[in-house]
């Protein structure tokens, strides 16, 4: 059966809509497509519930991974964190059948590997094989599927530790893990994370081992013997490597939405308007 992944929604349910009735119209024989998500199903798009509501349906024929704008309606549901001015999820937190959705979003992981490919939202640490990345992303998915996992979701936020130990343990072990499967664009070779994209584009270190680079340009990255699909970083629009495929093309921004068939990378596509204006100084970032 062929997979189709599909990049970031945020909330564009219309285009949604839209894009699979191509890969509907695509399919042999009219069987119903299996589809993967790369994660930010919701928020600053203007239909987030919607979205939500229209994979849950979809039951067994979509996996998703989790990106930081679903934990961070995870977050605001539970009073952990407050919706920003650009956040357009109020719509779940009011909706009769909140709960139900709220209790599949946490089931869902942080990476998966589907047809030889790991799917993932942001990236990968360089020092991470792609076995240890599963590895971890199930830890997480441990954490939010365990009894206290409001409580892994209080101490999930926050930029430290910024590099990878495997001695790391507890709650600083986890943020690790969550920061660089769904917020990392940029690290150094020794694996530290680097949240500002601006000081990352402008950092001129003494030593060159640290200077600032995409995570999946790193030298000696662990993962590069398996094709990584990801999203987030919708100013770098479509990626399309040997071992490398990018699908945030700013759905959200005015661009389009993408998905990728996995068997022959044939591209699918859908123009979108402009949801919201990207603030200023991040060009197209989707942070």
């Amino acid at each position: 059966m062929p997979t189709y992944v599909i990049g970031d929604l945020q909330g564009c349910h219309a285009r949604l809509c839209e894009l699979l009735e191509r890969i509907e119209a695509a399919q042999p024989d009219g069987d119903p497509a299996h589809c993967v998500f790369v994660g930010d199903l919701v928020n600053r798009g203007p239909q987030s519930l919607e979205t939500l509501r229209h994979l849950h349906r979809m039951g067994d024929r979509v996996k998703t991974v989790l990106g930081n704008h679903d934990l961070h309606l995870l977050a605001a549901a539970h009073g952990i964190r407050k919706p920003g001015r650009s956040d357009t999820l109020g719509a779940i937190l009011q909706a009769p059948d909140r709960d139900v959705l709220l209790d599949w979003l946490p089931r869902q992981p942080l990476a998966l590997m589907q047809d030889g490919h790991l799917i993932v939202h942001a990236g990968l640490l360089p020092q991470w094989s792609v076995a240890q990345a599963l590895a971890l992303s199930a830890e997480v998915e441990a954490a939010l599927q365990g009894p206290d996992w409001i409580g892994f979701l209080r101490h999930m936020y926050g930029n430290l530790p910024a590099r990878w130990d495997d001695a790391l343990a507890g709650g600083d072990r986890l943020r690790c893990i969550v920061n660089a499967m769904t917020r990392m664009r940029f690290c150094t070779a020794d694996g530290t994370m680097i949240f500002d994209d601006k000081k990352a584009d402008t950092a001129q270190p003494v030593d060159a081992a640290q200077q600032p680079l995409p995570w999946f340009d790193l030298p000696d990255r662990r993962s590069a013997d398996t094709t990584v699909v990801f999203g987030h970083w919708s100013a770098i629009g479509l990626q399309l490597r040997p071992n490398l495929i990018g699908l945030d093309t700013g759905c959200l921004w005015g661009g389009k939405l993408t998905a990728v068939r996995l068997q022959d990378r044939a591209l699918f596509q859908v123009d979108c308007p402009q949801y919201q204006a990207p603030a200023a100084g991040k060009a197209t970032s989707s942070v």
